[in-house]
């Protein structure tokens, strides 16, 4: 677990004051900058030492095999894995004869800052050669999100009290050696230098290479050029080979003098583009970074950022861990979406190879509620990269002896990569979330042109999907067998709460979009009957419930499962990693929210006392091996009356990376969390829902919390929400003769533009005492108590 003091509690950055060696896997990872469709692991400038060098290209990844010890039919033979594409960070230095490696010699001082408002990765070292020769270094690296293709490094070493020679070599490598994925050769094998050199060519301060995918075919370009500034005279000159290139400047610096160099970073890659028109798009966008300089780039970096925290803040007042945590995740996440347009979100965003760099159902559920508020173009074209692989899921869906569309759970290019089908295929109820996802943004945008383009099929062939895998009995009742819900460890159940909910949500949306789209749904081949038959399964939906109990089970039978129990059996963290799968499927114990998230995303089908009754139950068997769970936790624990557990739920899913809390931070950010923490507080302790497509509110405040403030989007408008312990005012900030009905603690009221709405706070009095958590698993106390 990271402390405080490898990065102290600093309201708008994170900073590193002190270079620890131990923790570079951490800080790679969560100094990480990226913008959708390029990103950068926080590697040391020089790129030594380093655990995992990373530069990634949205969706541009290398096919390997999946092995099976047993095969059957079904199971996906090729997998898909994020490429470390042509590294151009690097920029080596050498002091007269000595090479700048911060484990030799004397390293005075060393600090990197995370800005978070101008999107920079500032850094400043003060070393000392093992000659005696002291320089001053300062770098500023950026990914910028108004230009999709460009990255830039601002670099400058100064010497101190000696004249010295100073040699930069900026390079791009292709190629790097990696840690080893898979102990399987053959994996091992595919993601060995998967990188074929195509091209080439030396540019008048630069290079440009080419490279192809040795399986998958992929075509990328990688350029660099560069602006020296020196206060005498200097050599400049470019070599180039098949996978490096390389720019070297020399000149001798007198003490206080500085030698600076700019460096414009180009990326793109295709599929079935050809190589010169590659070269030609690079090209083309370092033209457009030399054009804007380095003070052009950055002043736009700190301005798209200025334009997205003013409508995406927020203030936590009496918690400044949370605070620094929260605008954190928003910042990361924003780096996942800003600029993906029309590629996939991944779990990791652009940050390190975890999980192959695949999205995953996190997307739709997590990432995108978010990005819906606080930057919803990003929303719809996540959605429409989910549209781009319909085609693939139709396939999947036929292959699985169904109808519809099938959505992979995992992937890169759309085919399933997940070759256990227990927790992959079985989950269909990703299938539903990506429908809410389709459907909350129209609801919260009053978008509907997306619906028009490509939602409405989605929701048709989603609609398609459940009505050939459930079944009516013979009382009526209309079942979804054999299905594994977002807890893994309760595979391939009945009637599973969660996903039976979502699937009858996703059945609405798509009677109600045909409704409203009648020629398009004829268009897509809905037969008149077709709605009715959803409609007639989404009224029928079975939903268990354990009358003896007082709860709802999680799926069909839970309840009798034997308990696990924790006081005598407790082999390790997670679980997964220390106990079979054969007992954990048939024990009451649980990985992550999953009947808690049915009442946090479908909150109308369950009343006050079975929330809070449900919660109690739930509480005491979840023990939270997978980072999507606190989140949900904090939200309902929030709406049911805990609030001080709310906020420790709230404060884990915001420090997830920050503090490492599941120990593999190192392979990339946790962006689902990341997004959860927003949700933890907003609608947690903002108590945020969409009801009938009206915005509702209801505001409280745990003790350790004595302000909150949050801007969103919403009809696309901005809104401000203001609460403390007291009292709740939410403003209209946008238009002249703008209007936006509200509810707030069940009061419609109507907020005009540049006018607010003030209310007491609504207290609520907890059904139940706050519940107990398994031994061992209680969450850590959050903020001053």
């Amino acid at each position: 677990m990271i402390g405080e003091a490898l990065f102290p509690v600093e309201a708008w950055q994170v900073r590193e004051p002190v270079l620890d060696l131990d923790r570079l896997p951490q800080t790679e990872s969560v100094l990480a900058l990226a913008n959708g469709h390029i990103g950068l692991r926080g590697n040391l400038d020089e790129g030594e030492p380093h655990v995992i060098a990373g530069t990634y290209l949205n969706s541009y990844y290398e096919q390997r095999p999946l092995p099976y010890p047993e095969g059957g039919y079904g199971y996906p033979e090729q997998g898909q894995t994020v490429v470390n594409v042509t590294d151009g960070k690097l920029i080596r230095l050498m002091v007269d004869d000595e090479p700048f490696h911060v484990a030799h010699g004397r390293l005075h001082s060393h600090e990197r800052v995370l800005d978070l408002r101008s999107g920079l990765l500032r850094r400043a070292v003060d070393w000392e050669s093992p000659a005696g020769r002291r320089v001053r270094i300062r770098s500023s690296r950026l990914v910028s999100f108004t230009h999709r293709a460009v990255a830039a490094i601002d670099y400058e070493v100064e010497a101190v009290d000696h004249e010295v020679r100073i040699t930069l070599q900026s390079g791009l490598v292709a190629n790097e050696e990696q840690p080893q994925k898979s102990k399987d050769p053959r994996v091992a094998a595919a993601l060995d230098r998967p990188l074929a050199a195509v091209a080439q060519d030396v540019e008048q301060h630069g290079a440009v290479l080419l490279h192809r995918t040795r399986a998958s075919g992929l075509l990328m370009a990688a350029g660099m050029d560069h602006v020296v500034e020196a206060p005498g005279p200097y050599d400049e000159e470019t070599d180039v080979r098949d996978d490096w290139a390389r720019t070297t400047v020399v000149t001798v610096l007198q003490p206080g003098e500085r030698l600076r160099i700019t460096k414009f970073l180009g990326y793109a890659w295709s599929s079935s583009r050809s190589p010169q028109a590659l070269r030609d798009q690079v090209a083309a966008a370092l033209t457009g970074a030399q054009y804007a300089g380095w003070d052009g780039l950055a002043a736009e970096q700190r301005a798209y950022l200025d334009d997205f925290w003013d409508a995406a803040d927020v203030e936590i007042e009496g918690d400044p861990v949370l605070q620094q945590a929260v605008r954190f995740g928003l910042f990361h996440v924003l780096q996942a979406g800003a600029r993906a347009e029309r590629r996939a979100i991944g779990a990791k965003g652009l940050t390190g190879p975890g999980y192959d760099g695949h999205a995953f159902w996190d997307t739709e559920g997590y990432v995108l509620p978010l990005l819906t508020y606080i930057a919803p173009h990003a929303t719809a074209d996540a959605l429409r990269w989910r549209h781009s692989i319909l085609d693939q899921a139709r396939h999947r869906a036929r292959t699985l002896g169904l109808k519809g569309a099938a959505f992979p759970w995992r992937t890169i290019h759309g085919e399933e990569c997940s070759a256990y089908w227990p927790a992959g295929t079985a989950a269909l109820h990703l299938n539903a979330v990506i429908a809410r996802a389709v459907e909350r943004y129209r609801q919260v945008t009053g978008d509907e042109s997306l619906e028009a383009e490509c939602g409405l099929e989605i929701l048709v062939e989603t609609a398609r999907l459940w009505v050939s895998h459930g079944h009516h009995d013979a009382a009526g009742h209309w079942h979804v067998d054999g299905v594994t819900g977002p807890d893994e460890y309760s595979a391939v159940a009945d009637d599973n709460v969660f996903t039976n909910l979502m699937a009858a949500r996703n059945l609405r949306a798509a009677v109600a979009a045909c409704a409203r789209r009648p020629e398009a749904a004829e268009k897509l081949g809905v037969r008149p009957d077709e709605p009715q038959v959803w409609r007639a399964a989404a009224e029928a939906v079975h939903i268990p419930y354990d009358e003896r109990l007082g709860v709802h089970e999680q799926s069909a039978g839970f309840t009798r499962y034997a308990p696990w129990d924790f006081a005598a059996e407790h082999p390790g963290e997670p679980l997964m990693m220390h106990a079979p799968y054969f007992q954990l499927y048939r024990r009451q114990v649980i990985k992550q929210a999953d009947l808690v998230l049915a009442m946090h995303w479908c909150p109308e089908d369950f009343t006050a006392e079975q929330k809070a009754r449900n919660v109690d139950y739930y509480e005491r068997i979840t023990v939270r091996d997978s980072s999507l769970s606190a989140c949900t936790q904090a939200v309902m624990c929030a709406e049911v009356g805990h609030l001080e557990l709310a906020h420790d739920y709230a404060g884990e899913a915001a420090l997830v990376d920050l503090r490492d809390l599941h120990a593999n931070t190192r392979d990339g950010l946790h962006l689902a969390s990341l997004a959860g923490a927003w949700s933890a507080i907003v609608e947690g302790f903002g108590g945020l829902r969409e009801h009938d497509d009206v915005l509702a509110l209801s505001p409280r405040l745990p003790a350790g919390i004595t302000g909150l403030r949050f801007r969103l989007r919403h009809s696309g408008l901005r809104m401000l929400v203001e609460a403390d312990h007291e009292t709740v005012r939410v403003s209209l900030r946008d238009g002249t003769d703008a209007r936006l009905t509200i509810k707030l603690y069940g009061e419609p009221i109507e907020l005009t533009a540049g006018g607010s709405v003030e209310r007491p706070v609504a207290a609520l009095k907890p059904l139940l005492p706050p519940p107990h958590q398994p031994p061992g698993y209680a969450p850590e106390r959050a903020g001053p108590r």
